[in-house]
């Protein structure tokens, strides 16, 4: 798989897959079997699920400030 399929496969998954091929991938890493080459490549793999992660995260946080501030915004004083 070339490296712009890998960020276009990341970019599509949800947060939980990306979460969870993430912990996937560190357990491969922590076993220690692989080859030093399979082993960057699950290091840069990783990083990019780490950052897609990352921006969902973000998403829901600005989602959740914006909630709020139109809740403020609507509330009666």
């Amino acid at each position: 798989m070339n490296p712009e399929a890998a960020t276009n496969d990341i970019a599509a998954l949800s947060y939980e897959q990306a979460r969870e091929e993430l912990v996937a991938v560190v357990a491969q890493l922590e076993a220690g079997a692989a080859t030093l080459e399979q082993s960057l490549a699950l290091w840069e793999r990783g990083e990019a699920l780490a950052a897609r992660c990352e921006a969902w995260l973000q998403g829901a946080t600005a989602r959740l400030d914006a909630a709020r501030k139109d809740n403020g915004a609507n509330s009666p004083e």
